[in-house]
C-alpha cells in the first residue's frame, strides 16, 4: 500500500451495479493522479457485481463483501477502512474523467482550509452524452448561502478531508433522515469548514433508475425541507419549530402547507430571507454588507420572487408548465424581480 501523505481513498459502494461497474472502476484506474487506493464494497449485490470486481488484479484495489447495509452505512464502512488523507466518492454508474483526482488534489493542497470539494458534471442518459450538465456555485460564500436550502454538490464528484468527516461522525445512518444522506453531511461540514466546487466537468453522471439512492420509498423532499429548516434555524439562532423558519424552508422548496402559508406575504418572506443570510454572515464572521454576501442575498431574493409568483398561482408554474414554455415563463419572472 502506498504511504504517500497525499494518498486519496476512493470509495466505491456497489449494489447490483454490474451494468456500468466496469466503466466506473476503469475510470478510477485510468486517473492521471496515481496515489490512490480504490475501496470497493459490495453491499449484498445479487447480480454478478462481485465477479466483475474479482476480475481486477490491480494492487490499488481493496475489495470487500458484506450483507446489504444500505448506502450510508456502506460509505461509513469505506471511510473507516480508508488510509488516505482525502476521501473521494465514486458511484457505480458514474465515470470520473482522467484529470479528476489530479485537479482536486491540486486544489486541496492549495486550499488547506477546504474540507469539501466537488466538481461540475456532464449528464449522460445511460451510455449517451447529453447537452445537460450539473453546474453549481464554486466559491465558499456562494455555497454556504445556497446550501442553506439546496444540495449544491454532485455526490459522486466530491473529495473531502477524511479527518473532518471522521470528527463529524460520517454519514448519518438514521433511516428517518435518508435520503439525502449526502446533503445532510454537507450541511454539517458547512457549519464548521470551507467548501468549494471546481467549474470543470470532471465527472460523467448517469441518471439511471437502478442507482442505490433511488431504490425503495424516497422521502427526499420531506427530508430536504427538514434539513433546510435546521440550517435556517442555525443561521437565525431560532428554534426549528418557529414559524419564520418553517415558512422559509417550505417556501424555498415550493411547498405551501396550510395553515402555515395562510398569511404569507411577499414582504414577509423577503424579510425572513434577509435575516437568514445576515445571520449566516455573522456565523461566518463576515460583515453582512460584504459584497459577496450582498450578491448571494440578491440572487436568493430573485428565487423568492419566482416562488412567490408560483405560490400565488397555486403551484401552476412548477407543477403545470413544462419544457421550453416553463423556462420562458421563469425567465420573464426573473426579469421582473
Amino acid at each position: 500500500m502506498n504511504t504517500n501523505p497525499d494518498l486519496v481513498s476512493v470509495i466505491l459502494p456497489v449494489y447490483n451495479g454490474s451494468q456500468y461497474l466496469r466503466a466506473a472502476i476503469e475510470s478510477i484506474l485510468s486517473q492521471t493522479y496515481q496515489y490512490f487506493e480504490l475501496i470497493i464494497i459490495n453491499d449484498g449485490s445479487q447480480d454478478d457485481s462481485q465477479q466483475i470486481i474479482d476480475s481486477y488484479t490491480d494492487s490499488r484495489i481493496r475489495s470487500f463483501e458484506q450483507p446489504n447495509m444500505k448506502l450510508a452505512k456502506t460509505l461509513n464502512q469505506g471511510i473507516a477502512l480508508a488510509k488516505g488523507r482525502w476521501i473521494a466518492r465514486q458511484d457505480q454508474d458514474d465515470v470520473s474523467l482522467p484529470e479528476r483526482l489530479a485537479r482536486q488534489v491540486a486544489f486541496m493542497r492549495a486550499h488547506p482550509d477546504c474540507a469539501l470539494l466537488g466538481t461540475a458534471a456532464q449528464i449522460w442518459a445511460n451510455h449517451a452524452k447529453t447537452e445537460r450538465v450539473h453546474r453549481h456555485p464554486c466559491s465558499n460564500i456562494q455555497l454556504q448561502a445556497g446550501l442553506l436550502f439546496y444540495n449544491l454538490f454532485v455526490h459522486s464528484s466530491i473529495m473531502m478531508d477524511r479527518q473532518v468527516v471522521q470528527d463529524l461522525g460520517g454519514y448519518c445512518t438514521d433511516p428517518t433522515r435518508q435520503p439525502p444522506e449526502d446533503y445532510e453531511l454537507w450541511c454539517r461540514i458547512a457549519q464548521r469548514h470551507q467548501l468549494a466546487n471546481l467549474a470543470e466537468h470532471l465527472v460523467a453522471y448517469r441518471g439511471v433508475e437502478s442507482s442505490m439512492s433511488r431504490t425503495g420509498i424516497n422521502p427526499f423532499l420531506h427530508n430536504q425541507i427538514r434539513m433546510s429548516a435546521e440550517n435556517i434555524a442555525w443561521a437565525l439562532s431560532e428554534p426549528i419549530e418557529s414559524t419564520p423558519v418553517q415558512i422559509l424552508a417550505h417556501f424555498m422548496h415550493r411547498v405551501y402547507p396550510k395553515p402555515l402559508m395562510n398569511r404569507l406575504s411577499f414582504s414577509g418572506v423577503r424579510s425572513i430571507l434577509k435575516r437568514t443570510i445576515r445571520g449566516l454572515a455573522l456565523k461566518m464572521q463576515l460583515d453582512p454588507l460584504h459584497p459577496q454576501i450582498q450578491l448571494e442575498e440578491k440572487a436568493l431574493l430573485k428565487k423568492v420572487s419566482l416562488n412567490y409568483c408560483d405560490f400565488l398561482t397555486g403551484g401552476l408554474i412548477n407543477q403545470t408548465l413544462s419544457g421550453s414554455f416553463r423556462e420562458s415563463v421563469k425567465k420573464t419572472l426573473r426579469m421582473w424581480s
